[in-house]
């Protein structure tokens, strides 16, 4: 029997440690990973993250869920692959490299030379690696950090370049022009689902504005409110709905006219004047406060021009400042009249492009550039950013006599989540994933034949997220990526997508050993119509990061071109585990990609984690350093406190967790310390039995005992009855169900699911 110590002089994480080193010394998990070569394969993707920092909570917790999946499939007979893989590219690199080159512009780049930027991400990409895998590996988990993945890879890339040209043989890849998020901090579009990533309740300014009718006897305006007054200056039409009623209005404090629609009437100011509006808190018009000289509907007011606010866009007058229509204009705020600033908005992009107001793609004007800064066409704001100028610009509008009020409206905008800029909404030409109704169908089934723990999420966070699934802008106008692999001549009418570097180097004659920009933007193709017509050139963009680890895979294999039979012979794979965000990040982006490559969903089943947040209920940040450090609480009260504190808490069914270091602390205190002071309290005895001469103490198989004593029988059952609950609740996913004995047998209840189990005994310390 083994020595133990006293109580007060053992400690656990110095327990764990001596584990860590005899499996070290006798390398445990490769030895493992060996003798189960010739079973089954379970197969297990891992998510990649970014070491752009030390890893928090929330990454251990994710690392132990996956452990003790892998472990149990690995212990009931499966060989289960486990390596872990870095997300190297894209925004979140990028964004270190430029904070700390002191980086603010996207031309500060091209004047460095992309060759400079692209070698200093590169450089930090590893920065954290030996840090993750001390704390992973202390955790306890085990995982193949010498053999890992990197997207930044060649063979990673490749395999992604080959993804992409699938694709675009489907014809699901296009090449459009469209108003997106954008962000300003990153100089680029975003998917509409990293748009929603962050989100904030912030105060903006609107205004009432008016535009007066060319030729109106009454010298009558229209009327349009707008909570972005910032583009303003970059107005070319206005719009009404059809349907509605409108009214043309006399001030009596001041005989201007006005023109609304009939149901917004009240939104116009008691009395016009802004100064005096403002001073009674913009007061609602009552009886007396306008005269009604007109009504008509809203059909009748199309193709009527109007007098434009700023004379920058006049060389568009013969096709812009007139009134159109759209039945997306509603009565429910405002005036019934929206102004259409077509760079800047999704409708108003498609009614001008509808109405012929502009062309479709590059011709339209973008008055503001990847920095948020108007263009020299905007002269008086030429350099300013949008949002620092918006107040100028109202007061501009105010000084031309054209405000009819203004103040502020509270609202959710959405925020870059990497430079925790506001988004803008902005027109540019894009690369896109097409999700028509036919792959969205097929992407909800696909989602049906999977398993999620909970299923709640599901059914219906995700199944929500599909239903509404827009095309997915997958290009960024970035550096620090994998490139993708469009080569087009300067006509235009020549495309060639690149599926491997062999055909890279076979259509260019260049040796190539790098994907990335500044290694092959160079490159060119001899153009297959003849030297007249010179060469093919690569698009500038690069991939955006998610539709990397969409491909994960494939690519982490390097599919097709390695791996090709234990690829085909174990897809879908057989398990995936990260947080609730991942239901529009990582989930969404392998069965989008999955499903429209091979048909099928990527994984079939997944857990579903919530979210770990600092103790103030904040989420935990490793920018910020919000909570308290993994590696100083797992070396006091120990990994495995840690990883059960995490587990056995809601975070495991999709909910949210505060982090409490006294929640660490109870674990230790309320399930260790007793299971060790009755260990200690069975080794002392069975000493004992030995010293006074009753002989060694022989520890029974309690399983195959056949013992007339209840007790006996009880150890018996509860033992076959653990073994069933923990069989059946692994295979179901579920981390987190607790085994009850109810005093009544045979049943066997556990957190609301009943189960009757044969041989089960009611515990012999209960009470009733």
């Amino acid at each position: 029997m083994e020595e133990v110590g006293e109580g007060k002089d053992f400690s656990f994480p110095r327990e764990e440690e001596k584990v860590l080193s005899f499996w070290n010394q006798i390398d445990a998990f490769k030895t493992q990973l060996k003798r189960t070569e010739h079973l089954p394969e379970f197969i297990f993707y891992d998510g990649p993250p970014f070491a752009t920092g030390l890893p928090h909570y929330g990454h251990i917790l994710a690392s132990t869920l996956k452990d003790i999946v892998t472990r149990y499939q690995t212990m009931t007979g499966h060989h289960v692959t486990r390596r872990f893989g870095w997300d190297c590219h894209g925004l979140p690199i990028e964004t270190e490299i430029e904070k700390k080159l002191g980086i603010t512009r996207r031309a500060q780049v091209v004047e460095m030379g992309i060759d400079k930027y692209n070698e200093e991400c590169r450089s930090v990409v590893t920065t954290f690696v030996e840090g993750w895998e001390e704390v992973i590996t202390r955790s306890g988990r085990w995982i193949d950090f010498k053999e890992d993945y990197k997207t930044m890879d060649l063979n990673f890339m490749e395999s992604v370049w080959w993804v992409f040209a699938q694709l675009f043989d489907k014809n699901l890849v296009y090449k459009g022009f469209k108003v997106m998020p954008f962000s300003t901090g990153l100089k680029t579009p975003l998917s509409n689902s990293e748009a929603k990533y962050k989100c904030k309740e912030v105060s903006d300014p609107d205004a009432m504005v008016t535009f007066p009718v060319i030729g109106d006897e009454d010298n009558a305006a229209f009327v349009a409110w707008t909570t972005t007054p910032w583009n303003l200056p970059c107005n070319l039409a206005l719009c009404v709905n059809a349907k509605f009623v409108y009214l043309k209005v006399r001030n009596k404090h001041n005989g201007r006219v006005y023109i609304v629609a009939e149901s917004r009437l009240s939104a116009l100011p008691a009395n016009a004047d802004t100064k005096k509006s403002k001073a009674k808190g913009g007061a609602k018009p009552d009886s007396d406060s306008y005269e009604v000289l007109d009504t008509f509907d809203g059909a009748s007011l199309v193709g009527i021009k109007y007098e434009p606010l700023f004379d920058y866009f006049s060389d568009f007058s013969s096709v812009a400042f007139r009134v159109v229509a759209d039945n997306y204009v509603k009565d429910d705020s405002g005036t019934g009249i929206v102004h259409l600033a077509p760079a800047f908005g999704d409708d108003d992009y498609r009614v001008c492009l509808d109405n012929n107001i502009i062309e479709k793609g590059e011709g339209l004007v973008v008055a503001v550039d990847e920095d948020g800064l108007f263009t020299e066409r905007i002269t008086h704001f030429f350099g300013r950013y949008v949002r620092d100028a918006e107040k100028d610009v109202i007061e501009a509008v105010k000084a031309k006599g054209r405000l009819v009020k203004t103040g502020s409206f509270t609202h959710k905008n959405p925020f870059c989540y990497r430079t925790d800029t506001p988004l803008i909404n902005r027109a540019g030409p894009a690369w896109f994933v097409r999700v028509d109704e036919q792959l969205k169908e097929q992407l909800l089934k696909n989602n049906d034949q999977t398993y999620w723990v909970p299923d709640h999420v599901k059914d219906n966070r995700f199944r929500n997220w599909l239903e509404d699934a827009r095309d997915w802008c997958i290009s960024r106008s970035r550096f620090w990526g994998t490139p993708l692999p469009i080569w087009i001549s300067d006509d235009g009418e020549e495309v060639v997508v690149m599926d491997s570097v062999d055909k890279l180097e076979k259509l260019s004659g260049v040796k190539v050993f790098d994907l990335h920009r500044h290694h092959i933007d160079q490159i060119t193709i001899p153009s297959c119509r003849g030297p007249e017509f010179g060469v093919l050139r690569r698009v500038e963009d690069v991939f955006d990061c998610w539709f990397e680890s969409g491909s994960m895979p494939y690519a982490y294999i390097h599919y097709p071109f390695e791996n090709k039979e234990l690829f085909e012979k174990n897809f879908p794979g057989d398990f995936v585990a990260e947080g609730i965000d991942q239901t529009r990040g990582w989930f969404y982006h392998l069965l989008l990609l999955s499903t429209a490559l091979f048909g099928k969903p990527a994984f079939r089943n997944l857990i579903c984690n919530g979210i770990v947040l600092d103790e103030n209920g904040k989420k935990m940040s490793k920018s910020e350093k919000n909570y308290p450090p993994p590696t100083e609480v797992i070396d006091e009260y120990g990994a495995d406190s840690v990883r059960l504190y995490l587990i056995n808490s809601p975070i495991v069914r999709a909910e949210s967790l505060r982090f409490r270091k006294e929640g660490v602390l109870g674990v230790v205190k309320n399930v260790f310390l007793p299971w060790y002071n009755a260990y200690r309290f069975l080794v002392q005895n069975a000493k004992r039995l030995e010293i006074d001469g009753s002989g060694p103490f022989v520890p029974t198989d309690v399983a195959t005992l056949r013992s007339s004593n209840v007790l006996d029988q009880w150890i018996h059952s509860a033992t076959q009855s653990l073994v069933c609950f923990v069989r059946q609740e692994m295979d179901g996913y579920r981390l987190y169900n607790k085994l009850l004995y109810c005093p009544t047998p045979p049943s066997c209840i556990y957190d609301g699911c009943s189960q009757i189990v044969e041989d089960c005994l009611p515990s012999p310390f209960s009470h009733g």
